[in-house]
């Protein structure tokens, strides 16, 4: 659903979204022409240039990361550094939580890092052992993941369906499978208003 989502977002950002830019720009033209906008802007970009220029304003202090930050940011990195991996698969997952855990340090971030510790704590690579007790425990929080991976992307699934673009998109497709280009149409119409556009603008400004 995102790849077909965002192959349409493409399409209709070259197709369609160029010419609604196009024709807002004509719009604020055509509105600035009528109000005498442009000459006062340009009076007062004078003004401005004739005062002094202020002074600049002081740089943020840094922001220094604290001992708690530290000390947590070293026990998630004992807990899950790739080189304590099993085998390839373990080891991938553990980098991926590596990088998010350094970008959480990096920033500073002292409820990332502790919800990174936590999820591991609770991840089935956590779990040390070979004896039926500790496969079994695995294997559940293994489940439990999948489970919780199925309801997050539900949840990603309804937003998409239920975002305008998708909408546009399911209402294109229905149309595309009546014989209909509804993004034709649009472009159509569309080149219509700025050739309309182009011309009011034309005829409300002075001649060269």
């Amino acid at each position: 659903m995102k790849s077909d989502l965002d192959a349409f977002r493409i399409k209709y950002r070259h197709r369609v979204g160029l010419l609604h830019e196009r024709l807002d720009e004509l719009d604020l033209a055509i509105t600035e022409a009528e109000l005498g906008e442009i000459s006062k802007r340009l009076e007062g970009e004078a003004d401005r240039a004739s005062q002094p220029a202020a002074d600049p304003q002081p740089a943020p202090a840094p922001q220094y990361t604290s001992d708690a930050v530290r000390k947590l940011f070293r026990d998630v990195a004992k807990a899950i550094h790739p080189d304590l991996a099993r085998d390839e698969a373990a080891r991938d997952r553990r980098h991926t939580l590596m990088v998010e855990a350094n970008r959480a340090y990096a920033l500073g971030d002292e409820e990332q890092l502790r919800w990174i510790l936590e999820s591991w704590e609770r991840s089935p690579d956590a779990v040390q052992g070979s004896d039926p007790g500790a496969i079994r425990l695995r294997l559940s929080r293994r489940i439990e993941q999948i489970e919780d991976q199925l309801e997050r992307l539900a949840g990603e699934t309804a937003a998409l369906q239920a975002s305008a673009l998708w909408r546009l998109k399911t209402m294109v497709d229905e149309a595309a499978a009546k014989g209909k280009d509804l993004i034709g149409e649009m472009v159509a119409r569309l080149e219509r208003d700025i050739m309309v556009a182009t011309n009011r603008l034309e005829a409300i400004r002075p001649p060269q």
